[in-house]
């Protein structure tokens, strides 16, 4: 059984995707952009980028009644791997002990235009 996963405090996928799938005690996160849920921007900065990323990604979690210690994988995609140190910089301040297993890969261009897009794998909660 799969349940699917929505919330206002994060964006609204802008295809035909889930912002999150709950099955077989996971939770797969799609890959968050970093537009602000609230007007639709995208900050300029790349630390803003991954900032607002991450907390899309938090908001999601949070609307499911987990977090981030809950997160078990992420893959970070960026636009320029010379952003490498910014964005883990805002990372280590979402994942601060038990780390998630990561992958973080160039990518030649994100959707929106975007800098940095996130996703996230987490253990759901017994219920």
């Amino acid at each position: 059984m799969k349940t699917i996963v929505n919330t206002d405090k994060a964006p609204a996928a802008i295809g035909p995707y889930s912002q999150a799938i709950k099955a077989g005690g996971l939770l797969f996160i799609s890959g968050q952009l970093p537009v602000n849920p609230a007007d639709g921007t995208i900050p300029a900065k790349v630390e803003d980028q991954a900032k607002q990323s991450l907390e899309n990604v938090a908001a999601i979690l949070q609307a499911t009644g987990l977090s981030t210690e809950d997160v078990v994988k992420t893959t970070v995609f960026i636009k320029d791997m010379n952003d490498f140190a910014a964005i883990n910089a805002v990372y280590a301040q979402y994942f601060t002990k038990d780390f998630p297993a990561r992958a973080c890969v160039e990518v030649a261009r994100l959707p929106k235009d975007a800098l940095v897009e996130v996703e996230a794998i987490a253990l759901c909660k017994a219920e």
